[in-house]
């Protein structure tokens, strides 16, 4: 039995090694991807968006590349300067680019969201499995030491649960963090799409006009 007391002991502390971690990343994947989103979903962002859908709604290309050069580097000016380098290309050809090139993106801003939501619907099970390791050390203190080893059997008990709400604490900001971030990946994309369709509308438009002249 004290063989089993030593594995329980040492796995209840691996448990907390383990949340430790957990929490470090969580944070360190969480401010990495701030910084990332906070490039491509800010009000200055959003203007450039519009800016360029109606230049392209004027067929202006000229002004659209210069709007591009000036405004950084995000997900939607990597689509646009990607747009016009490619727009020698026939239409269908060019759909499938644009298509190729919103997965590229989406692939992008997705990197390491996953540990999040593994983060997220994991942590309360490690922190449980700390809890169930130190309620069986409790209670095998309770048997050994009975009534006058009350006070250490709270103690036990109290850590236990301490790891139950480590695991909360980690998963709650994960999850929330992750939804954040997935909703925004969702917008992007959405106005990817849009982009993609006024491009293709723009110069293609444009091209079938020429020709008819």
């Amino acid at each position: 039995m004290s063989d089993l007391l030593i594995f329980v002991g040492w796995g209840e502390t691996l448990i907390f090694i383990m949340l430790a971690i957990a929490s470090i990343m969580a944070l360190a994947v969480g401010m990495e991807r701030t910084i990332i989103f906070k490039k491509n979903s800010n009000k200055k962002i959003n203007r450039f968006a519009e800016e360029l859908k109606d230049l392209l709604r004027n067929r202006d290309t000229g002004s659209v590349a210069e709007l591009v050069e000036k405004s950084g580097d995000n997900s939607y000016t990597r689509f646009a300067r990607f747009a016009l380098e490619r727009s020698d290309e026939d239409s269908r050809g060019f759909e499938e680019l644009m298509s190729g090139k919103i997965i590229e993106e989406r692939i992008m801003l997705e990197k390491r969201l996953t540990i999040l939501n593994t983060l997220g619907n994991n942590a309360p099970f490690i922190g449980l499995l700390g809890t169930v390791l130190g309620v069986i050390k409790a209670f095998h203190g309770l048997g050994t030491l009975g009534s006058t080893g009350a006070d250490v059997v709270m103690r036990s008990i109290s850590r236990a649960l301490l790891a139950t709400a480590a695991g909360l604490f980690i998963a709650i900001p994960a999850v929330m963090a992750n939804n954040y971030f997935a909703k925004n990946v969702k917008l992007i994309m959405q106005r990817l799409e849009i982009l993609s369709k006024e491009f293709s509308a723009s110069l293609f438009g444009r091209k079938s006009k020429t020709k008819k002249r």
